[in-house]
């Protein structure tokens, strides 16, 4: 065997050491909310209004209530003329000037625009049964369409990752904005079947936290231990400093019947994530 080369057993070895690591090294490294100061700008008089109704009427058509009591997404039945309308809402989104909108309206402004960017992605890509195969983001390590540059606004490439982590998260410091984001999985929370607006963002955040926490893919008891989405591990500070306090803000959006369950319970593990696309039978 001449010097550098690898044995098919090492190689054998460190694929598999590799393939194990992934999803550790993924949660280890779960993105931080990390502020771009370019979009703190904003006008608390503006009373400029975004028209979201093309994002409703995209919702009105193309999602439904699946079987398990989540809201799940006809990407099937999603025709040209749909898709259109989809592209189209996008790039009004993009022409919005957004640094110019007040506080309320550019929280709707994201959230929006992030629901739809994922599905416009996961158009683009079908047929496939996860959106983590779609490998378009850079890196070696990287997986999904998170990291990739999608849209231009103000001049200014941006990703789903950096809406996510460089602007929601680290503007409005609000951990129910996890729940109004949609990842096309069906262990995320569900995607809204309402556009997100000023007016009702609040209401639909606290819908959302409620609707996430009272399912089981987010909050059970398996074995008699409590285990929940692996969502409260990755991003665990933006609920408090620990699992006490993770464990209050369930509790604060539990049903009485799981509330009673949680009485006395100070610890929890990870209970996982379902990847499979969040697509209507």
């Amino acid at each position: 065997m001449t010097k550098g080369t690898i044995r098919p057993g090492v190689l054998v070895v460190a694929c598999v050491a590799v393939s194990w690591l992934l999803p550790v090294l993924s949660a280890w490294a779960a993105p931080k909310a990390e502020l771009w100061r370019y979009w703190q700008v904003h006008d608390p008089a503006s009373r400029i209004q975004v028209d979201h109704r093309p994002w409703q009427g995209f919702l009105d058509r193309f999602v439904v209530r699946g079987p398990q009591g989540v809201n799940l997404v006809r990407y099937a039945a999603v025709d040209q003329s749909g898709k259109r309308a989809l592209k189209g809402y996008i790039a009004a989104l993009a022409r919005v000037p957004v640094r110019r909108l007040n506080r309320s309206a550019q929280r709707a402004y994201w959230i929006n625009l992030y629901n739809a960017l994922t599905i416009d992605v996961v158009l683009a890509h079908m047929p496939v049964t996860s959106i983590r195969d779609i490998d378009i983001s850079p890196g070696w390590f990287s997986r999904g369409p998170w990291g990739a540059k999608l849209v231009t606004i103000d001049g200014k490439r941006i990703s789903l990752d950096e809406i996510e982590h460089r602007i929601l998260r680290p503007i409005w410091r609000d951990p129910r904005v996890h729940y109004a984001l949609n990842c096309a999985s069906m262990g995320c929370p569900e995607i809204s079947e309402r556009a997100f607006t000023p007016a009702n963002t609040e209401a639909r955040l606290d819908r959302a936290a409620r609707r996430f926490v009272n399912h089981p893919r987010a909050v059970r008891f398996q074995g008699g231990r409590l285990v929940v989405s692996s969502l409260y591990h990755w991003y665990g500070d933006d609920f408090g400093a620990g699992q006490g306090d993770i464990l209050a803000h369930i509790r604060s959006f539990a049903a009485p019947s799981l509330a009673r369950r949680l009485d006395g319970i100070r610890s929890f593990a990870d209970g996982g994530y379902d990847w499979s696309l969040n697509a209507a039978p």
